[in-house]
């Protein structure tokens, strides 16, 4: 009887089969699970439950099953441990997706989303520091299918619905179960309430997809996303597939007409979700056509009139082997957009990307709960005048398949830092005006050269938040110096003070050569009287000086911390002045050239006196010789 039983669900699964490779996973899932909860285990079974959870974005339940295919310890392309990986994320396990991000990188070799995990590690405390920047809640014209895609037009709302209408005629999308969308709108009121929705451009809605509109300022042209379907014809791909592709209305009374589908597009590939930069003259959008990194990539496209130009895909700094989609571009030239090829909370989450001035992006950054959470956050939009905008997201709680969210930003995300300093002389504080200072990267490739002003003021502009740079003064007479900088992680202006030492330091009597010449003070271990290597090449230097002025006498003077009783630590110090005269006597000076005393803890150069709580470099400071000069 079980090997009958077995059989029949052999059959069974063969059924699942066939609808899951025409892409009908919800009707497949329903009977693999029939036939799971049977007892019937088998890692394409595993296999193909979690993935159709996972390609419908359902990452929790996709967890589930590739809980079990996992646990059959069955070898699996690198591909499986990051669904896994993402998969676990939805259900807050971030230990062991990180294990498996790990074993990910390690299988995956070159992918860019396990350099990504590997650069990043820390990416979780770039979240939360990202994150409490939002308050959000239901948009209020959510239903129980998928709502998601927001646009601004005028004083209304565009977005897209699978809402059912009442049409029995309405076709559903076999991927995922749910109604083809089509565009609907409600008027945004000042008090942020939205009214009821209503079919949008009813005459441009067709039988099968519409979503993702945008609109030129003037509100006469749009741009939106539509299966491949014009003049009432569908058009298929290579595999008989309904592509998606980028078509162009305008508005003619009140009516949108004129319906064109955009020169780059293809029956072979699928391009969709377009946004404008600022001056409308370039379009980005999601395509997977040739030159794609990964299952889709974000790409560019010039705009001059009525033409287009070649489309640009935005490089490996932005796109992944993952998915990028749903890019919007901000009149502050950010780039927002949903991924789940950069480390994240799970599923898609949004990340915003700065457009540099030379046309190139700075690094993704994830924009932090509650605007991203552990299943599918996109569609991302904002009114960067009042900072209030839309997201979309089937994450927990909502009414319907994907739902719309407002939202009001309460702190901006993007790290803004300058790096500017004043140039000053060493030893006498004067200001030093038209000095070069030159700013270099963390690989010194050279950035920018300035001159500093009449007030010894310099100003590289902005810098990059979190990056190291290298800061190089140099004038006539001074010593050339370089400074090693790491800009903050956090908007604010970054000061770099520089102090240049003359190459040719006049001394007199009194003055201590440490100071004078920038020797590093000759520090002592505890307890400790006896010459490190670090002071030997400080006193090579007190040598080489006393050698080019056979008339100068100094007197050192050695200081403790204060451990230990006085008493001791004037016996300390005293042994470790006279340590350091034998060892300039052995070096080569004369004793009559040499005086010496210990001070003992009577002479600190902080707080640490006794009973005080200091850190070891605290102390450490204490620990000192000086040299001061006797005669010349």
């Amino acid at each position: 009887m079980a090997t009958a039983g077995f059989a029949q669900n052999g059959a069974a699964v063969k059924k699942a089969d066939k609808q899951y490779d025409k892409y009908a996973y919800i009707d497949a899932t329903q009977t693999y699970e029939r036939i799971a909860a049977k007892g019937y285990k088998s890692a394409e079974m595993f296999m193909k439950l979690g993935n159709a959870y996972y390609f419908n974005a359902e990452l929790d339940k996709a967890n589930k099953w590739y809980d079990e295919l996992f646990a059959m310890g069955t070898e699996l392309d690198p591909e499986y441990y990051y669904r896994y990986a993402q998969t676990l994320k939805s259900v807050k396990n971030y230990k062991k997706a990180d294990e498996m991000m790990a074993k990910f990188a390690e299988k995956s070799g070159e992918d860019l989303r396990a350099q990504r995990f590997k650069s990043k590690q820390d990416y979780m405390d770039e979240i939360k520091a990202n994150s409490g920047r939002y308050k959000i809640e239901d948009a209020g014209i959510n239903s129980k299918y998928s709502d998601y895609g927001t646009a601004f037009f005028g004083e209304k709302v565009v977005f897209a619905s699978s809402r059912d209408t009442g049409s029995f005629a309405q076709k559903k999308h076999k991927w995922t179960n749910q109604y083809f969308t089509n565009m609907y709108s409600s008027d945004n009121t000042p008090e942020g309430a939205l009214s009821a929705p209503v079919k949008f451009a009813k005459n441009v809605n067709s039988k099968f997809h519409e979503d993702t509109p945008v609109f030129t300022k003037d509100g006469k042209t749009m741009y939106f996303t539509r299966n491949n379907f014009n003049d009432g014809k569908r058009g298929k791909d290579a595999s008989r597939t309904t592509l998606l592709k980028i078509y162009k209305a305008t508005l003619v009374g009140d009516k949108w007409d004129n319906v064109t589908e955009l020169p780059f597009n293809s029956d072979a590939y699928s391009v969709a979700h377009p946004s404008l930069s600022a001056d409308e003259k370039t379009m980005y959008f999601a395509s997977d056509m040739t030159g794609t990194h990964g299952q889709s990539d974000l790409w560019r496209v010039s705009i001059n009139g009525d033409s287009f130009g070649t489309p640009e895909n935005l490089g490996t700094v932005i796109n992944t082997e993952g998915k990028e989609t749903f890019p919007i571009m901000t009149d502050e030239n950010e780039l927002y957009f949903a991924t789940d090829g950069q480390p994240g909370l799970g599923g898609l989450d949004i990340f915003m990307a700065k457009l540099k001035e030379d046309g190139t992006f700075a690094a993704p950054v994830n924009i932090g709960e509650p605007a991203n959470s552990p299943k599918d956050d996109f569609a991302y939009l904002i009114d960067t005048k009042t900072r209030k905008g839309f997201l979309s997201s089937n994450r927990d709680g909502g009414q319907g398949y994907d739902d719309i969210y407002k939202f009001l930003e309460t702190r901006k995300l993007i790290c803004e830092q300058t790096l500017s300093g004043i140039v000053t002389d060493l030893e006498t504080g004067e200001v030093l005006a038209n000095t070069k200072v030159t700013l270099f990267d963390d690989k010194f490739n050279k950035l920018k050269e300035v001159m500093s002003d009449d007030k010894g003021f310099y100003d590289m502009g902005t810098v990059e938040c979190g990056k190291i740079y290298y800061v190089r003064a140099e004038k006539d007479l001074y010593e050339t110096k370089e400074q090693k900088i790491t800009i903050s992680k956090t908007t604010g202006k970054t000061d770099l003070p520089i102090q240049l030492e003359k190459k040719v330091k006049p001394v007199t009597v009194g003055d201590d050569l440490a100071k004078a010449f920038g020797i590093k003070i000759i520090y002592f271990d505890l307890d400790k009287w006896n010459i490190r290597p670090d002071a030997a090449l400080e006193l090579e230097k007190i040598l080489d000086v006393m050698k080019q002025y056979p008339n100068m006498k100094i007197d050192v003077r050695s200081h403790t911390d204060s451990r230990a009783s006085h008493k001791y630590n004037d016996k300390l110090s005293d042994r470790r002045a006279k340590s350091t005269m034998a060892w300039l006597v052995k070096n080569g000076v004369t004793e009559d050239r040499l005086t010496g005393k210990g001070y003992g803890e009577n002479k600190l150069v902080n707080k640490c006196a006794d009973d005080v709580k200091c850190t070891e470099e605290e102390h450490q400071a204490n620990r000192r010789s000086e040299f001061i000069i006797t005669a010349l």
